[in-house]
């Protein structure tokens, strides 16, 4: 059995990468590179390798996406690149994410930097949160010269990348090698400084702050009545934060995770790897349909996690639940001493934030409009910059 620290997908072999390179058709029209939401053109750095360029292949990730090792790991390229690479109709895809992760890869080890630093003369900008779209943002208004300050609640930096994904799948000296790029870049970061306690808006406007953009995700997750006051319940957002935090005591020894999402299968694998016996997986959704990714599913195939679709939760009864067939009156019963839901996320910004319409006040990640995954966050955080250098008069 694993470790819970220890990443289930191996890197590929250095051979193994050249020949996957050698496969791509090298389209002109390039596909992969316009399904990719966050627009880091594996056209170009496939290329670069192709030809046996390794550091230039590098350097195209790195110049098109900030976080392009985060991705490499947490991307589900089978819904982005992968879907539009044409080799699918020869024979199978091109694994894109493995050749990014290889490049990353190479570049943390070899200790190579290409970020470009830009003089910071512009004006300042503050943005509230460290997830994705913030941290992307920033880094896109240092390339133009601005002076970019992310604020952070928590004691470090990453949000849900550090406090959601789990470590056997993005481990934190990932995270970290990332986020040193955007320090270098000249990103201020002020941590344990939560917006509406430590700051507000008239504060951060006293500061000298000429734009303010909001990137402080679904934060909070999503519950029902039947699991009210229930001791043996925990909230899927909270389980995985805590385990992140070192906190494992807990886990459970039969566990029912509810829900069908990535979260709820980063759970399940998570509950197993750090020793529950038995862990079930009851989702909405039929197994056919179900919204978790590829690479969630091998896992949890690899780990023997039993998943269940198309049943709801109907019932819990101390260490019992009782879940009922969404088309059919099946009934499942079940006993464990652990409930993880996992049924969705919400912010908990104030909706008064939310509803202000003034012009230098922006929104980007997951309480956004789009996608709710890593790699859609960052295209929203490159949009964002765009928009905010705009109204700063950058753009003319």
């Amino acid at each position: 059995m694993k470790k819970y620290e220890e990443e289930f997908e191996n890197t590929l072999s250095p051979l193994v990468v050249i020949e996957e390179a050698g496969r791509c058709l090298l389209c002109e029209d390039a596909p992969c590179s316009s399904e990719c939401p966050a627009g880091t053109s594996p056209d170009k750095f496939i290329r670069s390798l192709y030809f046996r360029n390794l550091k230039g292949a590098v350097e195209r990730i790195r110049e098109n996406n900030i976080l392009g090792g985060v991705c490499a790991h947490v991307c589900p390229t089978e819904s982005y690149c992968k879907k539009g690479c044409s080799r699918s109709g020869i024979d199978k895809p091109v694994e894109i994410g493995k050749i990014q992760r290889f490049l990353t890869e190479y570049e943390r080890k070899l200790n190579l930097n290409f970020v470009k630093k830009t003089p910071l003369t512009k004006e300042k900008v503050a943005i509230i949160g460290s997830g994705p779209a913030g941290l992307t943002t920033a880094s896109e208004l240092a390339k133009e010269g601005y002076k970019a300050t992310i604020f952070e609640k928590s004691e470090k930096l990453g949000g849900w990348l550090r406090y959601g994904i789990p470590e056997y799948r993005l481990g934190e000296e990932i995270l970290d090698h990332e986020i040193n790029f955007i320090k270098e870049q000249g990103v201020e970061f002020i941590l344990n400084s939560e917006f509406g306690k430590d700051i507000t808006l008239e504060s951060l406007e006293k500061e000298g702050f000429k734009s303010i953009l909001f990137a402080t995700g679904n934060n909070t997750g999503r519950t029902l009545p039947i699991f009210e006051g229930k001791a043996n319940v925990e909230i899927a957002v909270e389980f995985l934060a805590r385990i992140k935090k070192q906190q494992k005591n807990d886990i459970g020894k039969n566990v029912v995770v509810v829900g069908g999402g990535d979260v709820a299968l980063d759970a399940a694998c998570s509950a197993k790897l750090l020793g529950a016996e038995t862990v079930k997986v009851v989702a909405l959704e039929t197994l056919d349909k179900l919204p978790a990714s590829e690479e969630e599913l091998r896992i949890a195939k690899e780990l023997n996690i039993q998943i269940i679709g198309g049943f709801i939760p109907e019932l819990v009864e101390a260490d019992k639940i009782i879940f009922k067939g969404t088309d059919s009156k099946d009934k499942i019963e079940t006993y464990c001493d652990k409930i993880i839901v996992a049924i969705g996320q919400q912010s908990n910004l104030d909706s008064s934030v939310r509803s202000k319409k003034e012009s230098n006040i922006f929104f980007a990640g997951d309480i956004a409009e789009g996608d709710k995954t890593v790699v859609w966050a960052i295209k929203r955080g490159k949009e964002n910059a765009k928009s905010i250098i705009e109204f700063l008069g950058g753009v003319k």
